[in-house]
């Protein structure tokens, strides 16, 4: 059976998967509403959090991914940690997270589209149904060619998105004269059981720091290389969103309620000047949510190899294409599967509700896999002997601050349908749960099997 093609990845490439997925340019051009529309002109503050809470976490798993290099990641650091079922639980939880991220952004392709469109004067809108079909086949396409192809394709469209990001944020600053916005820095009129439910949304910006940790086995001295990349993707990231979520807000004059409102903030704000100056940043958008959507589905195909090769899914998701060495099988269900779910919502609201609906599932899934893998760092160093205070503190941290964000969405509660989407997500986790005692049924010899294999840590 074929393998996944070792050594091939530079720091860069991987860094590319990382950056790719949580796709920097995303934040200001539409997310930077949806969290304005939950915690008003405290959307800086909340990245503010979000940012440590994320930094936290990336340390911990940045150790994880130090210590077992392999495709598996999360499914493997917590099944060699805590046991198989865990890890099953770390794996099915992630497969979510990607695929509805992955869902997420196909969404936002099609929303960028239409402001694109908008912008060039086009008054002509292709059927959202062909775009998602669109979107769903190439990143399909890219992602069962080279890895080293979506890696680099992905660094390449954010350097630029995000280049022609911050230009825009010095624009919108020198218009307001570089002032300081007092009402955002003393966070005036923010409800503060809004910021807390505002954190998980952020956190799903943040998602896709940890991807690199996928590439692992393809990745040269992943020992070294991934764990840079992690830590260093969720702090630059963080620092963006700070900063763009400010100055977004002064462009809109602090009207935290229009911002809320629109689907293409970047857009309103530059209403009045060069349409073609909208026009280039929403076509780097475009680009930007499709390396995302990319980078997400290859992360998905990558942990949904590692669960095929362990026999925790059928074992046809562990194979891997003769000539591109790429897990295609699980790319091919992933961007079915993307498809379907893009389609089931079309006619249920706005496309901006969509996004936040799918972006917002998608955090719960990072939230539980990063709750874990902060909760096993600690563990896994101990066992290995190299436990510390200080990591025991960082793992604690990092457990109670990612149980806050899940509890923040849940008490108070969200408007519907947002409420629903905690109960909605431990059903699913619930059918995870289910599937690993009907295979501890059928085949318990495959599963001590499994047991055996991770205590001896050898690689997928």
């Amino acid at each position: 059976m074929s393998e996944l093609r070792k050594d091939s990845l530079s720091f860069l490439e991987a860094l590319g998967q990382s950056v790719a997925v949580v796709s920097p340019t995303l934040y200001p051009t539409l997310s930077v509403a949806v969290v304005a529309a939950i915690a008003g002109v405290g959307s800086w503050f909340v990245f503010v959090i979000a940012t440590v809470c994320m930094t936290v976490v990336a340390i911990n798993i940045s150790k994880l991914a130090q210590k077992i290099p392999a495709a598996g990641s999360f499914f493997l650091y917590v099944s060699r940690t805590l046991g198989p079922s865990w890890g099953l639980l770390a794996g099915w939880s992630m497969l979510a997270a990607y695929i509805t991220t992955a869902m997420a952004l196909t969404v936002a392709v099609s929303i960028f589209v239409k402001t694109e469109l908008a912008a060039l004067g086009v008054t002509w809108q292709p059927p959202v149904l062909a775009i998602y079909a669109v979107v769903s086949f190439l990143i399909w396409l890219f992602a069962t060619r080279d890895i080293r192809l979506s890696s680099r394709v992905g660094l390449a469209i954010e350097a630029i998105s995000v280049t022609l990001i911050l230009i825009v944020c010095v624009g919108v600053l020198a218009k307001f004269g570089f002032q300081p916005d007092v009402k955002q820095l003393t966070l005036d009129g923010v409800s503060p059981s809004g910021v807390p439910q505002a954190i998980a949304f952020a956190i799903f910006t943040f998602i896709g720091f940890e991807s690199a940790a996928t590439l692992a086995k393809e990745t040269r001295n992943p020992t070294v290389v991934i764990p840079r990349v992690i830590t260093w993707t969720a702090i630059a990231s963080g620092v963006f969103f700070v900063v763009t979520a400010y100055i977004v807000t002064i462009g809109f004059s602090d009207d935290a309620q229009k911002l809320g409102a629109s689907s293409s903030p970047l857009a309103d704000i530059l209403t009045g000047e060069n349409p073609l100056i909208t026009a280039v940043v929403y076509f780097c958008g475009i680009i930007s949510a499709f390396a995302c959507a990319l980078g997400a589905l290859n992360a998905f195909g990558r942990l949904l190899y590692s669960l095929g090769r362990y026999q925790f899914v059928h074992q046809s998701m562990g194979m891997v294409h003769r000539e591109h060495k790429t897990p295609h099988v699980a790319l091919t269900l992933g961007a079915v599967v993307n498809f379907v779910l893009c389609a089931a919502l079309i006619n249920t609201g706005s496309e901006t509700d969509t996004f936040g609906f799918y972006g917002t599932f998608a955090a719960f899934g990072f939230i539980v896999v990063y709750c874990l893998c902060s909760a096993c760092a600690p563990i896994y160093l101990k066992k290995l002997g190299e436990a510390s205070v200080g990591r025991v503190v960082l793992g604690a941290l990092g457990v109670v601050l990612m149980i806050g964000a899940f509890l923040g969405n849940v008490y108070p509660a969200p408007a519907f349908p947002l409420n629903l989407l905690p109960y909605i997500f431990v059903a699913y986790l619930l059918i995870g749960v289910l599937w690993f005692f009907v295979l501890k049924l059928r085949s318990p010899q495959t599963l001590l099997g499994i047991e055996k294999d991770l205590e001896v840590a050898e690689e997928v």
